[in-house]
């Protein structure tokens, strides 16, 4: 496969890899456990990091929380979709990576466990680019199995082996890898073990459309 033909596009997760949101989660959290009387600490964002929001709900239901899951994953949806409106926090180095996607016309989706009310805002601040958003909603199976990644490429047209994901956390990453594309991963609130696929970097910057090329199989 030649590298100008390579990639037929770039998947990327949302929170920690694409936009610098994950401090507005940590906030939302607290805020939201501290409304129904539970407590939030820097363990449980740890914990869940990388995970559904229900997760995150739901560990406050165990904790004594009088609501649904639903209803409390609704809320930490709309108190981080609030905490971003305005100009996207994009992590260094992601919004010239999206610039020269749009130059090659690349396309680009958004794959997350997050919430899609959160996700098409980042979308919206790149709409040529970014023209596939999978959350959490929108599949089955969230991550770490290929289900969401597996629907982007199939929503954009491509075959998944002719993408590059981009992640940060080993949740996602393996979601990605199982999906048969190469990983691009950077560097998280945690972590990732090397694995098959995975191709490690030591920040976002590093990310340019010529080193994206360069992860091309060979024919």
């Amino acid at each position: 496969m030649s590298s100008t033909d390579f990639p037929a596009a770039v998947l990327f997760d949302h929170d920690g890899t694409l936009v610098n949101s994950e401090p507005q989660w940590a906030v939302a959290k607290r805020a939201v456990a501290g409304r129904y009387g539970v407590g939030w600490s820097t363990e449980d964002d740890l914990a869940t990091l990388g995970r559904t929001v229900p997760t995150s709900a739901r560990l406050m239901v165990e904790r004594g929380a009088e609501g649904t899951v639903e209803a409390i994953t609704d809320e930490l949806g709309r108190e981080v979709a609030a905490s971003l409106t305005g100009e996207v926090p994009f992590l260094p180095g992601m919004r010239d990576l999206l610039t020269e996607l749009g130059r090659a016309g690349i396309p680009g989706a958004v794959v997350t466990n997050a919430l899609t009310v959160v996700a098409e805002g980042t979308a919206s601040g790149a709409p040529e680019v970014l023209r596939v958003v999978v959350s959490q909603e929108d599949v089955e199976h969230a991550k770490p199995h290929p289900e969401p990644y597996l629907l982007a490429a199939r929503r954009l047209g491509v075959d998944p082996a002719r993408c590059v994901a981009v992640e940060d956390s080993q949740t996602g990453a393996a979601s990605a890898a199982a999906a048969g594309m190469p990983v691009v991963v950077v560097p998280g609130e945690l972590p990732v073990e090397p694995a098959p696929g995975f191709v490690l970097v030591d920040a976002h910057t590093d990310v340019t459309l010529d080193f994206l090329r360069g992860l091309a199989p060979s024919a």
